[in-house]
């Protein structure tokens, strides 16, 4: 007798085709963005934004909730396991003066720009301010990475995007706190901002802490998987139940995984792993990005209640202050110190002026805004509306189509203006000296440590001969990599050989399947092996979200 299946509910199914719609989009946006050059983020949110005022599209509203608890904690930690923390303390100074520096600064002019030319009161001018005060990360550096920019440029860039948000958001839950309540105490708050800030780092190190004893403790690279994916959230969730922002502490705790990871992480788990984060990562941003576009609906739909000549001059004179709030902080906060303290004018001398300005111009603004701004609540305590709600939420989407289609769109003929690239280029190759240099100096360890395993064991002559032989052709080929043009020509030809070979064994091994002379458990094994090696052989750079890079 046949069993009746309850079908799912109409609502539920919108969602399940909503999600395989922003999906496929995604993938066939990504194709485009690769096809044309264009930077896939400002693509993305184009065609979000060209869907959104479609007619017979279903309407698309992002939860506040759902982007800050479920999706913001794992691209903050995916960021900091990928920052390289000891070029992030190097330059803590830089990043802390643009994160919380450049955040404060940008929040404080926006503010009085709101109140005394747009006549707002000052809470809600900080509520704007907080709000489109924090940079997005991920836009200007998918830009910055194709083009080309100095390796320290990108570190600052990278690390105020990693930093900048937590600072943001504390300041906007403090300026929505003083409008719902009216009441606001700045010594009260100063205080509990660097409680907050302490005490989120010192969580978010804690939970990296643990949840790489906890991996090694499983030993099982999907377990191990399993765990990192837990851990952004389990860094994030609780500081912001607390009052936090969340965003420092799972920052933090992907600082921390990223320097102590490598002697603690076996080499299986880091392989999968790398594979399944650039994935997840993949896919997290696209979609933002496209939800970001496909919010215009309901934002436009809020115009009506707005009208159109002061939604115009809010808008421009917003933009304008965001922008030169920002120029006006970071060639001071750059060049300043050095001017006050000639110790660190010794150490680290003035940068050439083609940093501070492209560091100046790549303040895109990105989905935290949004999310920021729809998250405002609709009434205060006392049951009045929230000023300014709607406009609010109208000129932060302004400001984010504005930035990331506008100075996401110049920013390669600014970088190739400032001629970044080239520096960028002479930088490279002094990084491939010292990787070069290091490679020998490991290679030669690792031959030092073979002589004695080879003594202390009393290893065969032949198979001794057979491991030196290995490590010598490796170093061989690394100094031919990064040799002149002829021997780079050898190295390609060498690895196209190679490629071909590889695929030679491959096709035989299916041959071999397919006649029963091979069981496929051993087939999966080889073809893994044949597979790490064709990676090597390419410089696959595993881990790098085409949003990003």
């Amino acid at each position: 007798m046949r069993q009746d299946v309850p079908l799912p509910s109409a609502a539920l199914m919108q969602t399940h085709l909503l999600l395989i719609f922003v999906l496929a989009t995604v993938v066939v946006v990504a194709i485009a963005a690769d096809r044309s050059r264009l930077p896939p983020a400002i693509l993305m949110v184009l065609v979000g934004l060209a869907l959104a005022v479609t007619p017979g599209l279903p309407r698309v509203e992002l939860a506040p909730e759902l982007v800050l608890l479920l999706v913001l904690p794992p691209l903050v930690y995916s960021a900091g396991v990928t920052m390289s923390w000891r070029e992030f303390r190097y330059n803590i100074r830089s990043i802390s003066l643009l994160a919380v520096g450049g955040v404060t600064f940008t929040t404080a002019v926006v503010a009085a720009v709101a109140h005394f030319v747009l006549e707002w009161d000052w809470a809600a001018g900080f509520v704007l301010g907080a709000i489109i005060s924090p940079p997005d990360e991920v836009a200007p550096m998918a830009i910055a990475r194709r083009l080309g920019l100095p390796r320290r440029t990108m570190v600052v860039l990278e690390g105020e995007g990693l930093a900048n948000d937590a600072a943001a958001l504390i300041l906007y839950k403090f300026a929505v706190a003083a409008v719902a309540t009216a009441t606001f105490s700045f010594g009260s708050a100063f205080l509990i901002f660097l409680a907050i800030i302490s005490g989120e780092i010192a969580f978010g190190v804690a939970v990296g802490y643990v949840s790489l004893r906890l991996r090694r403790w499983a030993a099982n690279p999907r377990i191990e998987i399993l765990l990192s994916l837990l851990t952004p959230f389990a860094a994030y969730w609780p500081p912001a139940y607390f009052g936090g922002s969340g965003v420092l502490a799972a920052c933090a705790c992907g600082l921390y995984v990223s320097w102590n990871g490598p002697l603690l992480i076996p080499a299986a788990t880091r392989l999968q792993g790398i594979f399944f984060w650039d994935l997840f990562i993949y896919v997290l941003e696209g979609a933002l990005f496209l939800l970001t576009g496909l919010e215009a609906r309901p934002l436009l739909d809020r115009i009506v209640q707005v009208s159109g000549a002061e939604l115009a001059v809010a808008a421009l004179v917003t933009l304008f202050a965001m922008i030169t709030a920002r120029f006006l902080w970071i060639f001071p906060a750059i060049y300043l110190p050095r001017l006050l303290m000639p110790s660190l004018r010794r150490t680290d001398p003035y940068p050439i002026w083609q940093r501070p300005f492209i560091l100046s111009f790549t303040g895109v603004r990105g989905i935290v805004s949004l999310v920021a701004a729809l998250a405002l609540p609709l009434a205060t305590e006392a049951g009045e509306p929230f000023p300014h709600r709607d406009l609010i939420l109208l000129l932060t989407f302004w400001v984010i189509l504005a930035t990331l289609v506008g100075q996401g769109l110049l920013l390669p003929a600014v970088i190739g203006w400032l001629g970044l690239p080239k520096i960028a280029d002479a930088e490279q190759i002094e990084e491939r000296k010292e990787a070069l240099a290091a490679r020998r100096a490991a290679l030669n360890a690792v031959v030092e440590r073979l002589d004695q395993l080879s003594h202390e064991r009393e290893l065969p002559e032949a198979m001794v001969n057979a491991i030196r032989a290995r490590h010598i052709e490796r170093l061989n080929r690394a100094t031919l990599a990064d040799g002149d043009e002829v021997s780079r020509a050898q190295v390609d030809l060498y690895n196209e050989i190679e490629a071909l070979l590889i695929d030679t064994e491959r096709r035989y091994i299916f041959d071999q399947l397919e006649r029963g002379e091979l069981i496929d458990e051993a087939r999966r094994n080889i073809e893994r092996q044949l597979d790490l090696r064709e990676v090597e052989l390419r410089g696959n750079n595993l881990g790098t979200s085409d949003f990003k890079e």
